[in-house]
């Protein structure tokens, strides 16, 4: 699972249940009259600014970790991180560069190092409810849901009013099917942070799972007022729809999700199957190829894929499927034949020079030969001597 963007928690990636979409800003379009140079501003900008200050002082620890604070938030890990290396060669038993090491490796989606990094800043004496909270989370995206649990538990000890703990609680127990605590936790994080559509659009998903979609629609529509961009909040809205039996509507908004974020493979996937019911086989190749990529395992999704690609007549595709459909489902006869004969129809289609199997063409036999004709007998009388 990706991490997303969390507003509220800005020095923690967000790991998110369902598919995570990403949200970009929008594009500017300033007067050419204005000099851009002298409004830029934001995290990259200023990391770039300390740059004259740092080549002056290339061993202040504290302004290495401000650039480093500062590229991490620009989404440049990598910088990032070797600001924080620089710091510490000079000062290595500094916990705060630490914690600063663990937030980037975790960034980088390096779990184990991530974990390294904050046991050393607690070793160095880092304190505050900021690090269980890294912590926790970076098991919980390590899918480790009993360490997570604890580091958030520990977290809410030191801040019992941490909306990020009560989230990333609410993330673990869903991922442990444990849907009623979990709805728990992220409406007492919701109660925290009201206008964080994140936590909105992890309560639509699970209530929809839940099959409560009343519930999910109203968090669904706050979350689209408050973030219009949204493609998973589109598709939430969606699913609450098709489960209260408006099927063309939830259509709409699946294809609105997929307008704002092509990332939102459930919505692909509904589409595909909306497609497949209405006999349409060039859509459900186009939405459910899309979503298989991004999940293999969706229920139906790869025999009505492999299916449309045989009506089609793309059978080197559709055989592909076919073959992954026995693997998913060895022992199966039914697939296991499909294999054989859209092998079959594929090597025909072949030249012979590419065939993998040898093809027999039928000869027709020899005709027997025919006996020689039988030569006279000669004559047994005697000459006349």
């Amino acid at each position: 699972m990706s991490p997303s963007r969390f507003t509220a928690f800005a020095s923690l990636p967000l790991l998110a249940l369902a598919a995570v979409g990403c949200s970009t800003e929008p594009s500017q379009r300033p007067d050419t009259l204005v000099d851009l140079a002298t409004v830029q501003s934001g995290p990259r900008v200023q990391a770039d600014e300390l740059n004259g200050a740092i080549a002056s002082k290339p061993r202040n620890t504290a302004l290495l970790a401000r650039r480093a604070t500062l590229r991490l938030a620009a989404g440049q890990p990598n910088a990032a991180l070797a600001d924080v290396a620089a710091a510490l060669e000079i000062d290595d038993a500094d916990g705060s560069l630490y914690y600063l090491q663990a937030r980037t490796y975790r960034a980088l989606g390096q779990l184990p190092a991530a974990l390294a990094a904050a046991r050393q800043a607690a070793q160095y004496g880092f304190s505050g409810p900021e690090l269980p909270l890294l912590v926790g989370e970076t098991h919980l995206a390590a899918r480790n849901y009993t360490a997570a649990l604890d580091n958030l538990d520990r977290t809410l000890r030191l801040d019992p009013d941490q909306p990020a703990a009560l989230f990333y609680k609410g993330l673990a127990y869903a991922a442990t099917s444990d849907t009623s605590t979990a709805v728990q936790y992220l409406q007492d994080a919701l109660a925290r942070d009201p206008r964080q559509p994140e936590i909105l659009h992890q309560l639509a998903f699970l209530l929809n799972a839940w099959r409560v979609p009343a519930d999910a629609a109203r968090y669904a529509a706050l979350g689209m007022k408050l973030d219009t961009t949204s493609g998973l909040l589109s598709y939430d809205y969606g699913r609450q729809l098709e489960l209260r039996g408006r099927p063309d509507s939830a259509l709409w908004y699946y294809r609105r999700a997929l307008a704002l974020d092509t990332t939102v493979y459930r919505a692909d996937y509904r589409l595909g199957m909306a497609a497949a019911r209405e006999r349409r086989p060039a859509a459900v190749i186009e939405h459910l190829q899309r979503a298989l990529r991004r999940n293999p395992r969706l229920p139906q999704a790869r025999a009505l894929l492999a299916e449309a690609l045989e009506s089609q007549n793309r059978l080197p595709e559709a055989l592909v499927q076919f073959r992954r459909l026995v693997a998913e489902n060895p022992g199966n006869t039914h697939w296991t034949f499909k294999v054989w004969k859209t092998n079959e129809r594929v090597q025909a289609l072949l030249p012979d020079s590419l065939r993998t199997a040898p093809r027999y063409y039928y000869r027709r036999p020899a005709a027997p030969a025919r006996p020689e004709p039988i030569s006279p007998i000669s004559s047994l009388r005697p000459s006349a001597g």
